[in-house]
């Protein structure tokens, strides 16, 4: 962690001017547009990439392999020498980067994993094990010493991401309540598979409500899932019985719950932030001022959003 802080530390001092003898170009490849968060992230890198004094190239892979591919080599017959990259795939992605890093292309990839083995400067990610640790000591200290029942939804079956989220918030969860009430008495009652999105979360608690009862927390690996959950329960008249948190994300309109005591927590997975550290790489690789010792991976400082510090983090002009 103290490597990653120091890390953060060098980008966090970036000057914001592309100022090196080369002309400052970047090409942003987003495998889907389709969703707030990644609509958020692509707005957020080229902003900071224009403000920069760097032209911008942008293109939406849809969710298709092949197309995303053809984005990234068509940015760099193009002439791109910054690419930041969401990958659709960890292993499908790594010859066009490869490729793109081999013509002179600083890469910086982002949030969806791409596979370590590619020629990339880093990876930058929030981290689903530290809020997800920070996600589970809150429940506990929440929950009081009572039991956890919790109903687990969950994203897409095999998804790393996902299983990453959970068990951090699991492994927080348990390793609070023995810390702090000398027992731990944790149950998921049940998983569901939401597909990461309002409306799979909403038919998936609709089956644990009707399999399980007794639920007294909803954990799920996004906002998005956890919200729908929220709406069957309120049809079903049993959302004050139940503690609502999700591993990662902080969506706008979870922060507003949050703030309105209506939904518990989630840990921060902010797009802005992700993407403005991702085009000050990009730039100071450009300009020869990285340290040579950058990790592989670094992560944004992790933290688990409450009802105490919603305001810290909400802006009501967010995209996501």
């Amino acid at each position: 962690m103290k490597k990653t802080l120091a890390v953060a530390a060098v980008l966090a001092a970036a000057t914001g001017s592309a100022h090196a003898a080369e002309e400052c170009r970047v090409g942003i490849s987003m495998y889907t547009l389709g969703a707030p968060y990644f609509a958020a992230q692509e707005a957020t890198a080229r902003k900071t990439a224009e403000e920069a004094g760097c032209s911008v190239r942008s293109a939406d892979g849809q969710n298709d392999m092949v197309k995303q591919i053809g984005d990234v080599e068509d940015m760099v017959a193009a002439g791109i020498n910054i690419l930041i990259v969401n990958p659709r795939d960890a292993q499908g992605l790594v010859p066009a980067v490869n490729a793109a890093s081999a013509q002179g292309v600083h890469v910086v990839a982002i949030d969806s994993t791409l596979d370590p083995s590619a020629d990339f400067i880093t990876q930058i990610q929030s981290s689903n094990e530290a809020n997800g640790e920070l996600v589970g000591d809150w429940l506990a200290k929440e929950l009081d010493g009572e039991p956890a029942h919790i109903a687990l939804l969950s994203g897409s079956q095999g998804n790393l991401v996902g299983r990453e989220r959970r068990l951090g918030v699991l492994r927080g969860l348990m390793d609070s309540m023995l810390t702090n009430y000398g027992h731990a008495d944790v149950e998921v009652l049940g998983q569901g598979w939401g597909n990461w999105s309002t409306e799979g979360g909403l038919t998936a608690m609709e089956d644990l409500l009707t399999a399980h009862p007794d639920i007294n927390v909803v954990l799920g690996e996004n906002d998005s899932m956890v919200l729908g959950a929220r709406a069957a329960l309120q049809a079903a008249g049993r959302l004050e019985e139940v503690i609502l948190v999700a591993a990662a994300d902080g969506q706008k309109e979870a922060y507003e719950l949050i703030k309105e005591g209506e939904y518990g927590a989630t840990g921060l997975n902010n797009p802005n932030e992700i993407a403005r550290m991702a085009v000050e790489v990009g730039i100071k690789a450009l300009n020869g001022e990285l340290p040579e010792d950058i990790s592989k991976l670094t992560f944004t400082e992790p933290a688990v959003i409450t009802q105490e510090n919603v305001g810290e983090y909400y802006d009501p002009d967010s995209l996501f």
